[in-house]
């Protein structure tokens, strides 16, 4: 179910991983793709005032996916979070704000499956229900 967002909507969280890195790089190498990747999204999300006011970008230290850099994670309120993988540091941050927006424009987080872009649907690692508010 697709819902036109409101200006007071709270913006879907968009992390992700700063410590992606190529198989077989230096755990020291301060260019990581994931930094690449992080910087590239908030450059291109600087770009579009439209969409930053829906998409609030969160750099994170390890998203424990190690083996399918780069990773990103969406999440929002009500809505499932999603883990993807296999993302190119140089050039996934356009495909990852489209795919993020049309994330972001769900009432539960679920973007039919001949929407999303195709890096979503081979890159997907993780689907998570949202949580329950007021279970105790």
């Amino acid at each position: 179910m697709t819902r036109q967002l409101s200006p007071t909507d709270e913006p879907v969280r968009l992390m992700v991983c700063t410590t992606c890195r190529a198989p077989g790089m230096p755990s020291d190498d301060p260019a990581r793709p994931g930094a690449r990747l992080h910087a590239a999204l908030e450059d291109r999300l600087a770009r579009d005032p439209d969409l930053a006011g829906r998409i609030a970008i969160e750099p994170v230290e390890c998203l424990s996916v190690c083996k399918r850099p780069c990773t990103v994670a969406v999440s929002g309120p009500d809505r499932w979070t999603y883990v993807y993988g296999d993302l190119d540091a140089e050039h996934s941050a356009d495909t990852i704000l489209a795919g993020i927006g049309l994330y972001a424009e769900t009432a539960d987080g679920i973007v039919p499956w001949r929407q999303r872009p195709t890096e979503f649907k081979k890159g997907v690692v993780a689907r998570i229900p949202p949580m329950k508010t007021g279970d105790a």
